[in-house]
């Protein structure tokens, strides 16, 4: 579904990704893990069209990508949520979603949509006409992700869905996540809880400063030594 090849993006004269190559398969949940600064969150911004790569390709569903404008690359069926949730906090949470809506128009009923969504995060109905600032933390993830799941994406890039959230919403969180991979969506986790990410993933490649250094199934990292002991505490 997903391939990349010989990623390289920069901030400035700051080499930010160093030459990345991995791939994601249709239907599979992939994490990318590392220590802050280590490239995931530009990686992400590199496929949605957010930043642009200055070397290599992307290839989805065997179409080149790289260079195209971000709200192309939403319409071809590739949506992030982003890190610290971004959602319109003066908006409500229908206002949010009519947004996310958006790549979808004329192709599906926003009303079939929101049921849809609803459905993974019953809550969200409860809080129809709440401002988002008004909203917990662990609401505002669930309408992050919700806004997201209105374009039908088939590729979902994940950014730290589980950051300051309590570990109970958190546990929400990631069961809500495996739901929405096993109706179909391919996903691709960066996420700063290694153990959670590898316990979901199907594969899981770790990234240091710019460049992938190990992987393999997520069961197999959470095995490894060196991952063991640098992203899981246990020595």
């Amino acid at each position: 579904m997903l391939v990349v090849e010989d990623i390289a993006t920069k901030y400035g004269q700051i080499a930010a990704l160093k030459g990345i190559s991995f791939r994601v398969e249709q239907g599979e949940v992939v994490a990318l893990i590392g220590a802050n600064g280590a490239g995931k969150s530009t990686t992400l911004r590199t496929l949605s069209g957010l930043l642009r790569p200055w070397k290599g390709r992307i290839i989805f569903e065997g179409k080149e990508i790289q260079g195209a404008r971000p709200w192309d690359i939403a319409r071809m069926g590739i949506a992030q949520c982003p890190e610290g949730r971004q959602i319109f906090t003066r908006m409500t949470v229908e206002e949010n979603l009519r947004i996310g809506h958006y790549p979808q128009r004329g192709k599906t009923r926003f009303e079939e949509e929101v049921e849809r969504v609803t459905a993974l995060f019953p809550r969200l109905k409860e809080r129809w006409k709440q401002v988002g600032q008004t909203l917990s933390g662990g609401e505002q993830q669930m309408l992050a992700i919700a806004r997201v799941m209105m374009s039908r994406p088939r590729l979902l890039l994940l950014d730290e869905p589980s950051l300051g959230l309590a570990p109970i919403i958190v546990e929400r969180i990631f069961e809500t996540i495996d739901e929405i991979n096993a109706q179909g969506t391919t996903i691709l986790l960066v996420e700063q809880n290694a153990q959670l990410a590898l316990a979901m993933a199907d594969r899981a490649y770790v990234l240091e400063t710019g460049r992938i250094v190990l992987e393999g199934t997520g069961e197999e990292l959470l095995e490894n030594p060196a991952v063991r002991k640098a992203y899981l505490g246990i020595s």
